[in-house]
């Protein structure tokens, strides 16, 4: 409880808009998703392949667009940006570091799998003796 009301105090405040709108929003994104695939089918003969895709990507960016000032959006986008702070934190390693590490890897990979054909090439021996036995 304490943790919640300490977040809470710490997390900026978004303004949320109304049940109602934030409903109608959705709604006008479904609509105009709707519209560009009928619209779609049915410009097939009316319009070449490059316009009705440019027409489509236009209408997405704009449903895309409408969504971004949900309720929802809202939060994706501050999640989004928190995310690409986070990711300038990250100190990524230099390229000798994954050469070594990914040799590394490389390495152990084979003594592995030299190990595991070893041990079968064992146990089927000792499986072959075993089954040519005549009791």
């Amino acid at each position: 409880m304490a943790l919640e009301i300490a977040r809470n105090k710490t997390a900026p405040e978004i303004e949320q808009k109304s049940k109602g709108l934030n409903g109608f929003l959705w709604l006008l994104v479904v609509a105009v998703v709707i519209v560009v695939a009928v619209g779609n089918v049915y410009l097939v003969e009316k319009f070449s392949t490059p316009i009705r895709v440019v027409g489509i990507v236009i209408a997405l960016l704009v449903a895309l667009g409408i969504a971004a000032t949900t309720n929802q959006g809202t939060k994706a986008r501050g999640f989004f940006s928190d995310a690409r702070v986070e990711l300038r934190r990250i100190t990524w390693p230099t390229r000798p570091e994954v050469m070594q590490t990914t040799l590394i890897v490389f390495a152990v990979t084979a003594l592995i799998s030299l190990i595991l054909w070893g041990l079968d090439s064992v146990i089927v021996s000792l499986i072959t003796f075993l089954t040519d036995l005549r009791f």
